[in-house]
């Protein structure tokens, strides 16, 4: 698995002028369309347990707190996996490390949907977090394999569409077939749509240009003097990066705050039902594909490749969102709306900037992977801290009044907010630099 090529691969065949050239656009386009459709169907098994939680809830089988433990399980499985599999991903041959992590995901999701027990439930949903944490270094890498420095910022803005169109998916279908078949079918079905993305991955993404018979695009995987273990040394070494990872951790508090725990609060706190609380964070979803897509572009076209001006301006969409979302009054469905289109412009973009782009940016080509696991084990640790802590809140927030649950969402936004507010703060301190 960690090899480009095995003794026994046959020896590609070298191609040369417009047949190269024509191979080359080829193959690049089936990893790009590979990857994005894959790793949007890696989000689908990953948050199918977001859809259920309030059927399950209800159902008597977990409380707020477990489901919050449950939920961070994953999180912390998938921030070490986030570190170790971006450094091996670099290493890797990245077509088999990315089919089966989602595969091993899709199962964990189907096993999921026959058990009833907590502490299993606890267990497949750490697995599925180490799993999943193949999916983002493996396409990372393969856009620095494939792209080069001009066309990569444009490409990982449309590549990171991914996330939206994964949580779309699971906010429009899997809330639909949980509505009608019960919480089960959407770990069930969740499965069957990750057990198809395997095979997408499997089929049309590839490894590296030179696996095809292909130079190399990129002048960092020509150079032989400094091995990709150097050059993950010297990312570690990088206080920017440090700092990028703490400003994405923060953001992706308010990001999984919403993503996590948005239907819930839409139900309790505002009354909606459950497909009605679903719509309202699925519209945040398709509205970050706008978000995702236009941040790399944008930021190459008219800030000539400089992220620090885009990252202010939608860092302040997300807090202004997060306070329409949180204070604002109950029952007015347009203005709820607003506050998730708005959220998903901003957070679609800066999960873009904050939660890769930017490190990558600054990082050696050849430790992309360790760019991004060193982002990502700080962004998924705080998103599992936020699991836990908004659980928390939320269950030791509540009253029972004459049979009636009244809760009180006042801790929560003051932590919801304030995460947003220091993620935009730490992102200032890398202006000079991104």
């Amino acid at each position: 698995m960690f090899r480009y090529f095995k003794k026994s691969d046959p020896i590609p065949v070298v191609l040369e002028g417009k047949a190269q050239k024509g191979f080359y656009k080829k193959l690049k386009w089936q990893v790009f369309i590979s990857a994005t459709l894959g790793y949007g169907l890696y989000y689908v098994c990953r948050l199918s347990l977001n859809v259920v939680k309030k059927p399950i809830v209800d159902s008597g089988l977990l409380t707020e707190s477990q489901l919050g433990i449950i939920g961070s399980a994953l999180f912390f499985s998938y921030a070490v996996g986030k570190l170790t599999n971006g450094f091996l991903a670099d290493h890797s041959n990245i077509k088999r490390f990315m089919s089966v992590g989602l595969l091993v995901s899709a199962i964990a999701n189907l096993i999921m949907g026959f058990t009833s027990s907590f502490l299993f439930f606890a267990i497949c949903w750490g697995i599925n977090g180490w799993v999943q944490s193949m999916g983002a270094p493996s396409c990372i890498v393969s856009l620095s394999r494939w792209y080069t420095d001009k066309e990569r910022g444009s490409f990982y803005g449309f590549w990171s569409t991914s996330h939206n169109i994964g949580e779309a998916l699971t906010y429009i279908l899997t809330a639909v077939v949980a509505s009608y078949f019960g919480w089960e079918w959407g770990f069930r079905s969740a499965a069957l749509i990750g057990l198809f993305g395997a095979m997408i991955i499997s089929i049309f993404f590839h490894d590296s240009p030179e696996s095809k018979g292909l130079p190399p695009v990129n002048e960092d995987f020509r150079k032989e003097k400094i091995s990709t273990w150097k050059e993950q040394k010297g990312v570690l070494k990088n206080p920017y990066v440090w700092i990028l990872a703490f400003s994405s951790a923060f953001m992706y508090i308010s990001r999984y705050a919403v993503n996590s725990w948005g239907p819930y609060y839409f139900e309790t706190a505002k009354g909606y039902s459950l497909t009605e609380a679903n719509t309202l964070v699925a519209i945040s979803a398709v509205c970050g594909i706008l978000g995702t897509a236009a941040s790399g572009f944008v930021s190459d076209k008219f800030f000539k490749g400089r992220r620090n001006k885009p990252t202010l301006i939608f860092g302040l969409m997300n807090v202004i969102a997060l306070c329409l979302f949180l204070l604002g009054p109950k029952n007015i469905w347009w203005l709820d709306t607003i506050s998730m289109v708005i959220f998903g412009l901003g957070i679609g973009a800066l999960i873009c900037y904050l939660g890769g782009l930017m490190a990558v940016d600054i990082a050696s080509k050849k430790a992309s992977g360790a760019a991004l696991g060193i982002v990502g084990i700080m962004s998924y640790l705080a998103a599992g801290i936020q699991d836990i802590a908004s659980g928390y809140l939320i269950e030791n927030n509540k009253t029972i009044v004459n049979g009636e649950t009244i809760y009180n969402f006042d801790a929560i936004s003051i932590f919801w907010i304030s995460s947003a507010v220091i993620s935009l703060l730490l992102g200032l301190l890398t202006w000079k630099k991104t």
